[in-house]
């Protein structure tokens, strides 16, 4: 096919293999990062269907001259890949309002508004795939992670009542949910809170940003993730959330079972509520 992807968070990890994996099949893609030059690299392999661009999520002004370059080069957008997004660890009480409501933009506030800046283009073709990239954590947080899972849950219930809007005028909107990869992550996209309560140091604490190590031992690659991401938006109906990983089959499965098992056991509490 001859489509336009527009992929944020290239210049590492998941987005820059779905970059290489769509460039690599001949079609044509806008690359964003913080700093257009860390994907320079594609457009310059690339010269006539790549196009780097800024886009930074915590500059709002950045989104709309980001699709408006791209519509500019391209002339429309077939394909919305929202990659990009960042960490945080702290317990609950530790949460900084600021830091929150940044991480929030980043990973819910920006994707939802390059959706809407898509949707006209792709209801006027009847034609159009929406891939919203969260994460395990969205399933279940690690202690610590309540922020940054509750950033990535709120973008899989959007996505999953978006997939049923969009469904009856040609588009598609589907979730994925990557296990553990072999990226930058625990490097530069994991940001801490200032704030430090002892009484946490067990629990949330051990999880704080200066007590992490990127081992880089991660069962994920994510050139072989971002090039599943591309098969997924091949498919005539993938699945409305797509797990990357085998730690992410084994997590996702452990804690829906779970979930499962408290609800049927709560059956007959919970009709007492009834009429």
């Amino acid at each position: 096919m001859d489509r336009t992807w527009f992929i944020t968070g290239c210049s590492t990890g998941i987005g820059r293999g779905i970059a290489k994996a769509v460039l690599e099949k001949g079609e044509r893609a806008v690359v964003t990062a913080r700093n257009a030059d860390r994907v320079l690299d594609f457009q310059e392999k690339y010269p006539e269907r790549a196009l780097a661009v800024t886009l930074d999520m915590e500059r709002p002004e950045t989104i709309k001259e980001a699709v408006r370059l791209a519509v500019e080069k391209f002339g429309n957008i077939d394909v919305l890949i929202n990659n990009a997004g960042h960490g945080y660890r702290a317990a609950l009480e530790e949460g900084e309002p600021e830091a929150v409501a940044e991480l929030f933009q980043t990973n819910f506030f920006g994707p939802i508004e390059l959706i809407k800046l898509v949707l006209p283009m792709m209801r006027e073709r009847k034609y159009g795939v929406i891939a919203n990239v969260t994460s395990i954590a969205a399933v279940q947080p690690g202690i610590g992670s309540g922020y940054y899972g509750a950033s990535k849950a709120a973008l899989e219930s959007m996505t999953d009542s978006l997939a049923r809007e969009v469904a009856p005028l040609g588009i598609r909107a589907f979730i994925v949910e990557p296990g553990s990869f072999r990226t930058a992550f625990y490097d530069d996209a994991l940001r801490g809170s200032s704030i430090k309560i002892d009484d946490y140091n067990e629990t949330a604490g051990k999880g704080r940003k200066e007590n992490v190590v990127n081992t880089h031992t991660q069962p994920g690659d994510p050139d072989k993730g971002g090039a599943l991401i591309v098969q997924a938006v091949d498919m005539e109906k993938p699945p409305l959330r797509v797990l990357l990983g085998s730690d992410a089959v084994k997590f996702v499965t452990a804690q829906r079972r779970a979930q499962m098992e408290e609800a049927m056991a709560q059956e007959a509490f919970a009709a007492g509520s009834d009429f």
